[in-house]
C-alpha cells in the first residue's frame, strides 16, 4: 500500500459541489480509501483571463495502485466531471493533481511527482500542512514547514465549507 497526496481544485459549475462528487467517487474506489481531507481553501485564479476564484483542498489516499494508474483513475474522475483540455491553466469543473506519491520522484512525458509547482502555490503547500506533519521531507529534500514559511498565504483563505467524506478523523 502505498500514500498518496492529491491536490483538489475547482473553479466553475459550483466548485463545492464538483469538490464533493471528487470525494464521493474516490471515496468508492476499491483499490483505494481516503486517510484524510484538509479544510477548503478559496483563491485567487492562476492563469489566463478573468477566471472566478477557485476552491481548493488536498486529499490523503491509501492505494494499491501504482502512481500511473492513479493517475489515469483522476484524469477519468476529471472527464467524468465535465473536464475539458483545451487552455492550460484555463477555468475548470475539477482539477485533480498528484502531489506526492510515497517518497518517489518520477518525471515522465505525462506524469511528474513531486507536482512540479507545489513549492510555489499556497493553495496547495496550506492545504497539504493541513493533514500532513510540518516536518514531512519532500523527495527534493525540503521540509513542508520550511516550504510553508516561504509561501506567503497572501489571498489565500480558509473557508467555513465541509464536505461530506469518509474521510478518519485528523
Amino acid at each position: 500500500m502505498s500514500t498518496a497526496y492529491i491536490a483538489l481544485g475547482s473553479n466553475l459549475n459550483n466548485p463545492a459541489e464538483q469538490l464533493q462528487e471528487a470525494l464521493i467517487a474516490i471515496g468508492g474506489w476499491e483499490h483505494s480509501s481516503i486517510d484524510a481531507l484538509s479544510k477548503i481553501y478559496s483563491s485567487t485564479a492562476v492563469g489566463p483571463g478573468n477566471q472566478p476564484d477557485y476552491l481548493n483542498a488536498v486529499l490523503r489516499i491509501i492505494t494499491q495502485l501504482p502512481p500511473s494508474a492513479l493517475l489515469d483513475e483522476l484524469q477519468i474522475q476529471e472527464s467524468a466531471q465535465g473536464r475539458v483540455r483545451t487552455e492550460r491553466w484555463g477555468a475548470r469543473t475539477l482539477d485533480l493533481d498528484i502531489l506526492l506519491f510515497d517518497n518517489l520522484q518520477i518525471s515522465t512525458s505525462n506524469l511528474k511527482i513531486p507536482h512540479p509547482a507545489m513549492k510555489q502555490r499556497n493553495f496547495v503547500l496550506y492545504p497539504l500542512a493541513d493533514i500532513a506533519n510540518l516536518e514531512m521531507v519532500l523527495p527534493c529534500g525540503s521540509d513542508l514547514g520550511t516550504l510553508l514559511k516561504q509561501c506567503p498565504q497572501d489571498d489565500l483563505m480558509q473557508t467555513d465549507i465541509s464536505l461530506k467524506n469518509n474521510v478518519k478523523s485528523e
